[in-house]
């Protein structure tokens, strides 16, 4: 396991190049799917429940159907793309992401500084967390910190990760493990 460097739950603290809260959050949720390995914390109730509970995105006492982890898997690969298509998505791939904000209740928080924050309805419905991410990326957009949120350029890997270089030219989730593959993959292209 790496190194503790965000606080946050434990499902979220191994990632390797971890994003601020709260858009850590949205990093980890996405990151649920590793496309290598195939591994999906989300594919079934008894794999996910105890991912978002200590993720903090489900009660411990919620009920958890089916159709909830369905539509969560279609909320998860439509942020991943709007990661991977960096600003110009595929219309079809935001239709999860436009029917979560349908479903969405929010409503406005005013703290003892005066400022003001959007926060989801809160209820045990995992429809509600997953808005609550929704706004998330919502204000990430608006502070500039989504851009540095990242889809590794490797196909086969789309490892969701914060990009924290000066120049927010980061490409790959691992330098030393995707980095080479494209790397070795564009010599042996050359030397043909």
């Amino acid at each position: 396991m790496n190194e503790q460097r965000e606080s946050g739950p434990a499902p979220l603290l191994a990632e390797e190049k971890p994003a601020p809260m709260p858009l850590l959050l949205v990093q980890g949720f996405v990151n649920t799917l590793d496309l290598e390995e195939g591994a999906d914390a989300l594919a079934d109730a008894e794999a996910a429940r105890p991912w978002l509970v200590e993720s903090g995105l489900l009660n411990r006492r919620a009920d958890l159907c089916a159709a909830d982890l369905a539509f969560a898997r279609e909320v998860r690969e439509s942020i991943r793309g709007l990661l991977v298509q960096e600003g110009n998505p595929d219309p079809g791939s935001l239709a999860p992401v436009r029917e979560l904000a349908d479903r969405g209740r929010a409503r406005l928080l005013v703290s003892n500084q005066g400022e003001l924050s959007l926060k989801s309805s809160t209820s045990d419905d995992l429809g509600d967390a997953l808005f609550g991410l929704a706004l998330v990326i919502y204000g990430a957009q608006q502070d500039g910190t989504w851009k540095r949120l990242k889809a590794c350029a490797i196909p086969e890997c789309r490892w969701i990760f914060y990009d924290r270089s000066r120049n927010q030219q980061g490409t790959w989730c691992e330098m030393a493990v995707c980095g080479n593959r494209i790397k070795n993959r564009e010599f042996r292209a050359r030397r043909r």
